[in-house]
């Protein structure tokens, strides 16, 4: 099959997952770039920031409009998270392809495992919905200082581990964000899906910025197919 039109199919696919579960387009990205596509392990990380930072963009707006995105816990997750993506993406350039995809292969079992025994859990179980307690700060400074410090810490951890996983392998993190997100906010799983889109899109900016800095180019042509597909 002639690769524009994989990529074009691919692309399909990855916005749809993108969009519907604010997760999944990386999952899908990396192998579609490497397998179907034929670029190299380092290139189809640093081309899959691009598909799915550029489609998780847009899925941001759309989120906020429908609202199930929340402003603040996202922009607060997501400036912690762009930290350990930058570190992240300068280690990738240190590493082989062969640890990258298995890195990611590993990582992406074991997220899909413990999502999987979050929700069998949960089943039968009302989602809380209370927007005001949701984005209640987790610091705040005024009229009086408040602090929730073990949840704080919870997001720190979370959101430097995520960042840092996003820049080394090269992923959006969605499949990381929705995770953290549940577990360290306590969020409701329409509004993860929502809020994941917003980091993932700042995350995706940062570390695409600190690999073309490093030169770790993919074939462009077949990226930007892959990108319109997703977005649209």
């Amino acid at each position: 099959m002639n690769l524009a039109v994989i990529a074009l199919l691919a692309g399909a696919l990855i916005g749809v997952s993108l969009g519907a579960l604010g997760a999944g387009g990386s999952i899908l990205a990396v192998p579609v770039l490497v397998f179907g596509l034929g670029q190299t392990p380092v290139e189809a990380t640093t081309g899959s920031l691009v598909v799915v930072g550029v489609t998780a963009l847009i899925g941001t707006i759309t989120a906020w409009r429908t609202g199930h995105l929340l402003p603040g816990p996202g922009l607060a997750f997501g400036l912690i998270a762009i930290i350990g993506a930058a570190a992240g993406a300068l280690a990738s350039a240190r590493v082989s392809g062969i640890v990258l995809l298995a890195a990611f292969s590993v990582l992406m079992l074991t997220i899909g495992g413990v999502l999987a025994g979050r929700q069998l859990r949960s089943i039968g179980e009302p989602e809380a919905a209370d927007l005001a307690a949701l984005e209640d700060p987790i610091i705040a400074f005024s009229p009086r200082f408040v602090c929730h410090c073990p949840r704080a810490l919870k997001v720190l951890v979370s959101a430097t581990l995520v960042g840092l996983l996003t820049g080394f392998l090269g992923v959006g993190g969605g499949f990381l964000v929705v995770p953290a997100l549940l577990l360290a906010l306590g969020l409701p799983m329409r509004y993860a899906a929502g809020t994941s889109l917003l980091v993932i899109t700042m995350t995706s900016a940062v570390a695409l910025a600190v690999r073309g800095a490093a030169d770790l180019q993919p074939d462009w042509r077949l990226v930007i197919l892959l990108t319109v597909a997703a977005a649209v």
